[in-house]
């Protein structure tokens, strides 16, 4: 079996080819280790005994990532228990300057500029083409016990995810 899903979304309708496999609800969400804005690294682990709700975005100086960021930044203090992990391959620099521009403080931003696992892992990192090496447009629900409860890898990476199906499978 190929580690590359030939044509799993398209950007602007062409098709983007992601490498690793796609997460499946019930499975056993993989751990990473990625950097915070403040240089941190942040495990899977280290919100254990939370829900995760993680973004995969291309880059926040797009203007879906960016209204996908500020929208789910906005949400966040709605609800309890729930970390919410925005993920690119922005530099923690870039992210930190971001969020302060944008005055995003409820959700965190993580960088996995350093390798590509996490992308791999989660099935979201692109390959080839003119994104290759960013991450695609998706979202996780990690229960506080670590297994996927929602995953949604969206078909066409300049459009938003299903907010509200994102929201309900984290309450």
């Amino acid at each position: 079996m190929s580690d590359v899903r030939k044509g799993a979304v398209t950007l602007k309708g062409n098709s983007v080819d992601l490498a690793g496999p796609a997460l499946a609800v019930g499975s056993q969400a993989p751990e990473f280790s990625l950097q915070n804005n403040g240089l941190e690294e942040v495990t899977l682990g280290s919100s254990n005994g939370k829900i995760r709700i993680i973004a995969t975005i291309p880059s926040l100086d797009t203007s879906v990532c960016h209204t996908e960021t500020k929208k789910f930044n906005e949400q966040a203090a709605a609800l309890s228990n729930v970390e919410i992990l925005i993920v690119s391959m922005d530099l923690p620099f870039g992210q930190k300057r971001w969020c302060g521009a944008e005055n995003v403080d409820k959700v965190q931003t993580l960088s996995a500029h350093r390798c590509t696992k996490f992308g791999k892992d989660y099935g979201v990192l692109i390959s080839g083409g003119p994104l290759d090496r960013c991450l695609c447009r998706a979202v996780f629900v990690i229960g506080a016990d670590g297994t996927v409860k929602y995953a949604e890898y969206c078909s066409e990476i300049a459009e938003h995810p299903n907010y509200d199906a994102v929201l309900a499978a984290a309450k």
